[in-house]
């Protein structure tokens, strides 16, 4: 099931291998959304705000996480565009030893750190005991969510994108089992969805490296492919290091927002969270062919396709857009009623402020759908740091706007902090891209070729 991305037609290669991505990104988006609608249902609205509250901490957790085992396996993607498998299978013992290391270090200082961080956050007095409690059990378990991520990276970066959208799919199934075992069942409230979401994805983890073990031969691994490599390292950090930044940029950003949401009450953090989690559903397409992007280019870069690159960017763009103006139309005049499925009391005070979160994200689909595509991208053809500046972009746009709502309370305010980062942010990324081609053109073949 892997997939040689340096043949065939650009738009056919990119669809049949965003698809499962996106299918695979939507079912992840189900461990907290399931979480959400099962603590919203059964619990109420202020363990949903509980739950909702931790989400910007987690995504900074967890998306450095993404970021960085995708970092780490550009440079697999480009051994085995190259065909060079033995030199492959070593950035795999790479990337696998790298990874251990840091989520160690990660779960160590989250779980230190984040009682004074929720303070730091005007959590609610109402809603941190359980708002602690449930992030507390997600920091514990990064090393399920980093087991799967990695080795869902690894398979990937070989063109398999369907077996990872399996065994996430399937975990999925048990992280909803789980989720009405431990809270509806066992009382467990918002701890128990963490307890749920965190064995669901360990789960999946353990899939991935039994599917990998039996079925692909080409990882494989022998001793001397286990030898820590310092020069393979350099390369794997230049690039999963500011990807795994970026994802942290951005979470900063959404952690001032969230803060100066925090202060509008737990009825605001109950609509925004459901606001978020609609809009986390339909924008993964976004990051499912960001995830493309990244596979398809590098693989190209390695087989010295350049020609290729570009018109994998043009077909991506023409999905993308058509994507954007399509799901986005739809959002904002339809968003609001799937606020229902996380809301069961004080429907009244909460569903405007829903319809206004989705209204105003619904607006900005596009610039989203570039954000993803062109920083993506330009990592996957082994920049770094360039794709970096994007994301400090988005932080000033989302700080910028989010100390203007605080200092006014305005809870539209909040709301428009994530298009206006998503702007700043692609329009500093089209400036990046024609950069990147032309610096790619003279690597390749010594000439700037447009």
């Amino acid at each position: 099931m892997k997939t040689d991305m340096t043949q065939g037609k650009p738009m056919k290669v990119l669809l049949g291998f965003t698809i499962p991505v996106f299918i695979g990104n939507v079912f992840q988006q189900f461990y907290n959304m399931v979480d959400a609608v099962v603590v919203g249902k059964f619990v109420g609205t202020k363990a949903l705000a509980a739950v909702g509250s931790t989400g910007t901490i987690i995504f900074l957790i967890i998306g450095f996480l993404l970021g960085l085992t995708a970092g780490f396996t550009v440079l697999t993607a480009q051994k085995y565009g190259a065909g060079k498998m033995d030199e492959m299978r070593q950035t795999v013992g790479n990337a696998l030893i790298l990874t251990a290391v840091i989520s160690a270090v990660m779960t160590a200082v989250s779980m230190t750190g984040m009682h004074a961080l929720l303070k730091f956050m005007h959590t609610p007095d109402d809603i941190f005991k359980d708002a602690y409690a449930y992030v507390m059990i997600i920091c514990g378990g990064i090393f399920a969510q980093a087991l799967y991520n990695i080795l869902a990276s690894i398979l990937r970066a070989l063109g398999n994108s369907k077996v990872p959208l399996y065994f996430l799919i399937l975990s999925a199934l048990l992280n909803i089992v789980l989720d009405l075992v431990f809270i509806v069942v066992f009382k467990m409230g918002a701890p128990g969805a963490a307890w749920a979401t965190v064995i669901s994805q360990g789960v999946s983890g353990v899939l991935c490296l039994l599917y990998i073990w039996k079925y692909v031969p080409e990882l494989h691994m022998k001793k001397e492919d286990w030898y820590f490599r310092k020069s393979l390292a350099g390369k794997q950090i230049s690039v999963g290091i500011p990807m795994g930044l970026q994802y942290s940029i951005t979470a900063i950003g959404t952690m001032m927002v969230q803060s100066a949401l925090n202060m509008l009450g737990s009825y605001a953090v109950a609509a925004f969270t459901a606001g978020s989690k609609i809009e986390q559903i339909f924008s993964q397409a976004f990051v499912a062919q960001g995830t493309a992007s990244a596979t398809y280019n590098a693989q190209n870069i390695g087989a010295g396709k350049l020609e290729r690159v570009r018109q994998g960017f043009r077909a991506s763009h023409l999905i993308g857009c058509v994507y954007s103006a399509v799901v986005g139309t739809f959002l904002f005049f339809a968003g609001k009623y799937f606020a229902y499925l996380f809301i069961s009391d004080n429907i009244a005070e909460v569903l405007p402020m829903v319809d206004t979160y989705v209204k105003c994200v619904a607006l900005f689909f596009i610039p989203l759908y570039f954000v993803n595509v062109l920083r993506n991208g330009i990592q996957g053809m082994g920049y770094g740091l360039l794709p970096m500046m994007a994301g400090v972009a988005e932080l000033a746009g989302r700080g910028i706007t989010a100390t203007i709502a605080a200092g006014k309370s305005s809870y539209i305010g909040t709301c428009l902090a994530s298009p206006v980062a998503w702007i700043f942010a692609s329009v500093l990324l089209w400036v990046m891209y024609f950069y990147v081609m032309k610096d790619m053109s003279r690597k390749l073949y010594g000439i700037n070729k447009l």
